[in-house]
């Protein structure tokens, strides 16, 4: 994006941790990067160190902080605007043990609040509340899976993204730029 003082963000969603392997539903446990999880930080180093951000923040959750660290260097801030979704009273189960109600209703995401945990309109209003606050610039976020597919689902561009994926937009013309993730460089 050119220097047009506009605001171009480029979320970074964590490595794998062990509850991701395990298919286990993992909102604001505190689950550390698997070696595995640190081996895909540690490979988005080369894509992201050729590239110059006003601004690096992460979510204040240690997988994504470490994977900052990893794949960038150590993040100016650690946010908790910036966390996954509250999953309460779902947090930790394996996604096979949910009750289909909870199944359905999470991949559907819109109006999903699991019970005793934080709904999708709170997730939105904390993570856009963040982004309408940027300063015009470049900004790289490391983050979690359910804040990508946020902004990628309000962009038309639902998907379900790899640990270590990244996702630029042009956060002024709401615009995505580019998802790189397991299938390599996919642009708009």
């Amino acid at each position: 994006m050119a220097d047009t003082g506009g605001v171009e963000i480029w979320l970074v969603r964590h490595g794998e941790t062990l509850w991701n392997a395990q298919g286990r539903i993992t909102g604001w446990s505190d689950v550390p990067l698997t070696e595995r999880g640190e081996a895909q930080a540690r490979a988005l180093f080369p894509l992201l160190a050729a590239e110059r951000f006003d601004s690096v923040v992460a979510s204040d959750l240690s997988r994504a902080v470490q994977t900052a660290r990893l794949a960038y260097g150590e993040p100016q801030r650690h946010l908790w605007e910036l966390r996954e979704l509250d999953f309460g009273g779902l947090e930790g189960l394996p996604w096979a043990d949910l009750a289909e109600p909870h199944r359905v209703a999470l991949l559907a995401f819109e109006g999903f609040q699991a019970p005793g945990g934080e709904s999708t309109a709170r997730l939105r209003s904390r993570v856009y509340g963040f982004f309408e606050g940027l300063a015009p610039g470049r900004h790289l976020a490391f983050t979690h899976g359910g804040v990508l597919r946020l902004v990628l689902r309000d962009f038309d561009r639902d998907r379900f993204l790899p640990p270590c994926a990244v996702v630029g937009l042009d956060w002024t013309a709401r615009r995505v730029l580019f998802v790189w993730g397991e299938e390599g460089l996919d642009g708009s």
